[in-house]
This record gives C-alpha cells, sequence and structure tokens, in this order.
C-alpha cells in the first residue's frame, strides 16, 4: 500500500527476522544459508519505474546456538529489478550496517532502512551515558550506475542531560566528502574520503 501511494517504505530491524519460509521466493536465491533477514525494503532505487529491494543480512544465531560472534559484518545488498523483472545483486556493503555489539551498552544500534525512489536511508542508534545516533543517506547517480552518499547525520547527548550536551554534525558533498558509493562506504570513515 506505501508503495502504491508513492511513500517510502520503512523497515525496523533487529527486532523480528524474517524466516526463511517466510521469504518471498525471489528473494531466498540472495540469502546463504546460515544468514537470516533482519531487514527488507522495496521502492523504485534507481528510478527506472521498476521496484527494486533492500536486504539486510547476518548470521541466523538461533542455527549457530548463539555461537556466532556478535561483531561479525552484516550485509547490504542492493537487488535492481532488470527490464524481463527478474532481481539481480548489484551492490553490497559489509560495512554500511553495524555490527550486532556496535551500540555499545545499548546493544543492536541498526535501527532501519528507509527506501525511497532513487534513494534510501541507513539509520543507527547507540551508546551509554553518551548517546548517538546516524543517519546516512544514498542517492542513485545514473553517471556512475552506482549509489553514493548525498547526506550523513550525527548526533550525540549526555543521558543525563540531553538539552544542553546534544551535538549535531551534517556534512554534505562536496564540502566534507567526495563520490563515495555504498560498497564503499565505511561509516567510520568517510570525511575528506572520496574522488572530487
Amino acid at each position: 500500500m506505501l508503495l502504491a501511494l508513492g511513500l517510502p517504505a520503512v523497515v525496523l530491524a533487529g527486532r523480528e527476522p524474517v524466516a526463511r519460509d517466510a521469504l518471498l521466493p525471489e528473494l531466498a536465491p540472495f540469502v546463504p544459508g546460515g544468514q537470516i533477514v533482519i531487514a527488507q525494503a522495496r521502492a523504485d532505487l534507481d528510478a527506472d519505474g521498476r521496484d527494486d529491494v533492500l536486504l539486510v543480512l547476518e548470521a541466523d544465531r538461533e542455527a549457530t546456538k548463539g555461537n556466532e560472534p556478535d561483531e561479525l559484518p552484516r550485509r547490504l545488498l542492493i537487488l535492481r529489478r532488470d527490464a524481463s523483472g527478474a532481481l539481480q545483486l548489484v551492490k553490497q556493503s559489509e560495512q554500511a550496517v553495524l555490527c550486532r555489539q556496535c551500540g555499545g551498552v545499548m546493544g543492536d544500534p541498526f535501527e532501519s532502512v528507509e527506501a525511497k525512489k532513487g534513494s534510501f536511508t541507513i539509520t543507527h542508534y547507540g551508546g551509554s551515558a553518551w548517546r548517538w545516533a546516524s543517519r546516512y543517506q544514498f542517492n542513485y547517480s545514473r553517471r556512475d550506475q552506482t549509489w553514493q552518499l548525498v547526506y550523513a547525520e550525527e548526533t550525540s547527548f549526555h543521558a543525563g542531560d540531553p538539552e544542553k550536551t546534544q551535538k549535531k554534525s551534517v556534512a554534505r558533498p562536496p564540502k566534507q566528502f567526495g563520490k563515495i558509493a555504498i560498497d564503499e562506504f565505511d561509516p567510520y570513515d568517510y570525511r575528506g574520503k572520496g574522488a572530487r
């Protein structure tokens, strides 16, 4: 319904993984054994008039009885629909979505992925006494045939006095960074990076 109205598809992640038998048949080939989908979103990510798919995968802790390390990377997959209607894996990142333990005392920092026409945003939240949040937006570049970082917002505050301690930083190209494709993006090291 959201897509029919042209509204963004928002999926909160890390709460309820998608069971393998609940996956649409066209998505199952992109989820290897031992992995589960923790977020998915559909939108026309490359603005060609066809719905594409974003998937976020992590190790299936149930299958491994919880023995998988929490700091294992998660994978963001971009599946683009071709002219025949089939999905193709065109980009992936093992850095864009933070690991289960990367949120500090707050635990899993991955909040959501939001997809809309020609764009998607990844949101995180974590910390302990000092809390932090981040939003990274990637837009599709027809010229470069990839999704590039176009907006980065990072906030922090002390839980004991959020009003007085809140800090917000916004970064945009080309001043704070150059062209950074999703498969090159590192949320810990993107400022000053990328071709200008």
